[in-house]
């Protein structure tokens, strides 16, 4: 599968081999989703917290006689159904992470590389760098690219003054390869890679 290589200024440079089995998969949303449902979860807090009843306090007296009140009988303030009183069978601090195949984890990252690729959303560039840190000459970039929404993943090293000059855009993320992951991609229309990203994804998934 070939490929085009552009610069920022979206001129064509050159031609770069794609691997099938990573960039032509076909693919399945609901290998996707389960991956999406399974990153979320993993970012859910889970600090969602009741008192149950041993932490209520206050005294453990019975609030008024067992007879002749006219009312239901009752043990404790700290009850229920009393006001101020526990929760039953409520929320408690926990981790909603569940466990997943690395197969599938692999699977569902060159499913959505191979649907941007397909969809027309996805572009390599020789390199993500810039001569200042300027949101401007950034934003000037994007429009000659007409991109609105994108993610930029580089390899390693990020470019310092590519990376500032995008943190004050909207619908804009940077991340190094070692970020890459399926819900970030899906978030944005547009998923940039620079050459070396490129290769590097390669390398990794056709392990």
């Amino acid at each position: 599968m070939k490929e085009k290589i552009n610069n920022l200024d979206n001129k064509i440079l050159k031609e770069i081999t794609l691997d099938k089995s990573i960039f032509g998969v076909e693919v399945k949303e609901d290998i996707i989703n389960r991956m999406v449902r399974y990153q979320l979860a993993k970012k859910r807090s889970g600090n969602h917290k009741t008192k149950g009843i041993s932490e209520i306090s206050g005294t453990t007296k019975k609030p008024f006689k067992q007879k002749g009140t006219g009312s239901a009988r009752q043990g404790s303030k700290r009850s229920p159904q009393m006001r101020g009183g526990a929760v039953i069978f409520g929320p408690q601090v926990r981790s909603h992470e569940h466990k997943l195949p690395k197969k599938i984890k692999k699977l569902a990252l060159k499913m959505v590389l191979s649907k941007k690729l397909k969809d027309g959303k996805l572009k390599i560039l020789n390199e993500l760098k810039i001569s200042k840190p300027k949101t401007s000459l950034f934003r000037n970039k994007l429009s000659g690219l007409k991109i609105e929404s994108a993610l930029f993943i580089d390899n390693a090293e990020l470019d310092q003054n590519f990376f500032l000059a995008s943190k004050n855009v909207p619908k804009i993320d940077v991340l190094p390869l070692m970020g890459l992951n399926v819900y970030d991609i899906l978030k944005r229309d547009y998923l940039i890679l620079s050459e070396s990203a490129a290769v590097s994804i390669q390398e990794r998934l056709s392990r």
